[in-house]
């Protein structure tokens, strides 16, 4: 038998600084995401679901009575220009704020989903950290909106630019007035929900 090889435990290594992030979000309070108030940063967030939209159904038991344990969308905001090289001591302003409230934007513009049912945790974060805590937070929680229905954090893609096939989660949550302008795919709503509803079975999402 093969003695197994012990790996010394490094807390420099980029998971471990990654999971120290996202375990830093993880401890933040959870705010509806209606009643969300101005604040400057950047950094990582979580979005969780507590409504009866039948689809989320696992999620949102999870998430009731105050126990947010399955977010149904993990994202990240970076200070502008931060992909092309910017000022590393540039301000971000309120770049994580305006990222929250373009979601909230998003769901209200839906026929089937309610803000009321929509809170959120957020951590503000050093730019070079945030990449890495949303990655870890994905791997952890296999968010639906991340892994499944694509598009939620997708932005209108200006005129004359919607070639584009229509984001699942605009089929599944008609609304979005750009996603309209899009192509039609070919699968149906009810489609994307069974698939959905599949992926939720096989994966339980509480981390």
């Amino acid at each position: 038998m093969t003695d197994r090889k012990i790996v010394p435990f490094n807390p420099l290594n980029k998971r471990h600084l990654g999971e120290s992030v996202g375990q830093a979000m993880l401890h933040q309070p959870v705010i509806p995401l209606r009643e969300l108030k101005a604040f400057d940063g950047a950094g990582i967030y979580a979005i969780y679901y507590t409504g009866d939209f039948p689809c989320y159904e696992a999620i949102a038991e999870h998430n009731r009575s105050g126990r947010f344990g399955a977010p149904i969308y993990v994202g990240k905001a970076v200070p502008k220009g931060a992909r092309k090289g910017g000022d590393l001591e540039a301000t971000p302003g309120k770049v994580l704020y305006n990222r929250l409230k373009q979601h909230a934007k998003s769901i209200g513009e839906t026929s089937n989903l309610r803000i009321v049912d929509f809170h959120c945790r957020y951590l503000i974060v050093d730019d070079i950290w945030i990449p890495l805590g949303e990655s870890l937070l994905i791997a952890k929680f296999n968010p639906l909106w991340n892994k499944l229905l694509d598009g939620f954090g997708n932005h209108d893609p200006g005129q004359g630019r919607h070639a584009g096939l229509r984001p699942r989660w605009d089929v599944v949550h008609p609304g979005r007035l750009w996603a309209r302008r899009c192509r039609s795919r070919d699968e149906t709503a009810e489609q994307i929900i069974r698939e959905a509803r599949d992926y939720l079975r096989n994966n339980p999402h509480t981390g």
